[in-house]
């Protein structure tokens, strides 16, 4: 197999850092590098709680107006709002 032939790996991405109409796929969930109040543990059963799992369709459907903070996301068929430093712990491709 030649270089050329090999994919190049897409962009990880944090979910917090997306901006409105951004959609991609969860890779993983990171607590440990988000910057909520939450302890780690509870963070990530929140999150896993509200459709956050590995391999999920994401979409950015709607930033707020201040600080574009919370943000709308839909999960699949699900539309969510979390904070931007809760979404931060969200890994995507």
């Amino acid at each position: 197999m030649t270089v050329t032939d090999q994919k190049t790996p897409a962009p990880q991405l944090r979910l917090g850092l997306a901006k409105r109409g951004y959609s991609g796929v969860i890779l993983h969930l990171d607590v440990e590098e988000g910057s909520s109040s939450l302890p780690a543990v509870e963070l990530e059963s929140r999150l896993i709680e509200l459709g956050f799992v590995e391999g999920a369709r994401v979409e950015v459907l709607h930033e707020g107006i201040i600080g574009r903070d919370p943000i709308a996301i839909r999960i699949e068929n699900v539309t969510v709002a979390v904070r931007r430093r809760e979404a931060m712990a969200v890994v995507v491709v």
